[in-house]
C-alpha cells in the first residue's frame, strides 16, 4: 500500500476517534448499514506482452475511488457477514517497460463482487471494534477500449483500424482487517482495509495477450447506523 495511502488513513482513524471522545453504547441491532469512499488501488506486476510488439512491453493500471454502500449482518456477537456495493471503478491502463512514458494505451472498468465473513473482537458494546475479515471476490472486468495511443504502439494494427481489449473476469480471495468506531447508541465510523490477490490475463484483438498480476488494495472510510 502506499504510504500516502496509509497515511490518509490514519488521520481518518484520529479524526474520527477525536469526534467519537464520548462515551457510546451500541444498540442491541443485528443489522449494520454504511455509506462511505472507497479507492482501490492495483499494485501491478506486469507480464511482457506477446510477440509481435517490443521486447518488454508491460503495464502498469492506475488507482480510481468511487462511494460505496455496505450491509452487515451480525450472527452472534462476534461472527458476522458483510456484502459492500458500489459502482464500477474505472482504471486507466497506461504504458510500462519498454513503453513506459507513452501515457494511457486503455481503460477497463472493474467490478469486484465480494461477500465477507467477519470477526470482530472485544463486546458488543465496546466503544472501539477491530475486526479482521476473509472475503470471495469475483473481479468483473468489463467495457474495456484501448486507445489511439495503443493503435499506435501496435506493429500489427490494421492500417486505419483500432486495437480493442478484453480483460478476464476472475476468482480471487480478499483478506483484510478494519475498526469500527461508536459514535452514539446508533451511529457508528468505519476504516477498512483489503487485499485482493488477483491475476488476470488481457486479450488484444490483434491476438497478442499479457499476463498481470494486479493485487489491488483497497481502503474504504465511512459511516453508517446499526439497527
Amino acid at each position: 500500500m502506499k504510504n500516502t495511502q496509509l497515511s490518509a488513513a490514519l488521520f481518518a482513524v484520529s479524526a474520527v476517534m477525536a469526534a467519537g471522545s464520548a462515551h457510546a453504547q451500541w444498540s442491541d441491532g443485528k443489522w449494520m448499514v454504511g455509506v462511505g469512499a472507497q479507492q482501490i488501488s492495483p499494485q501491478v506486476r506486469s507480464g511482457a506482452l506477446d510477440a509481435p510488439s517490443a521486447p518488454n512491453t508491460q503495464v502498469d493500471i492506475k488507482s480510481d475511488t468511487q462511494p460505496i454502500l455496505w450491509i452487515t449482518r451480525m450472527l452472534d456477537d462476534h461472527w458476522s457477514v458483510e456484502l459492500p456495493i458500489a459502482p464500477a471503478f474505472k482504471h486507466d491502463i497506461v504504458g510500462d517497460g519498454a513503453i513506459a512514458g507513452v501515457g494511457k494505451i486503455g481503460s477497463v472498468k472493474a467490478l469486484p463482487i465480494t461477500v465477507f465473513g467477519q470477526y470482530r473482537f472485544m463486546e458488543p458494546n465496546a466503544k472501539f471494534r477491530p475486526y479482521v475479515q476473509l472475503g470471495v471476490t469475483y473481479a468483473k472486468q468489463f467495457g474495456a477500449r484501448g486507445s489511439a495511443t495503443l493503435d499506435a504502439l501496435n506493429p500489427i494494427n490494421p492500417i486505419g483500424g483500432h486495437t480493442g481489449l478484453q480483460v478476464e473476469s476472475k476468482w480471487a480471495l480478499t483478506p483484510g482487517v478494519g475498526i469500527t468506531i461508536a459514535l452514539t447508541d446508533k451511529y457508528f465510523a468505519d476504516i477498512q482495509y483489503t487485499k485482493t490477490f488477483l491475476k488476470t490475463n488481457t486479450r488484444l484483438t490483434t491476438g497478442q495477450n499479457i499476463a498481470t498480476k494486479l493485487d489491488p488494495d483497497a481502503i474504504r472510510v465511512g459511516v453508517g447506523m446499526r439497527f
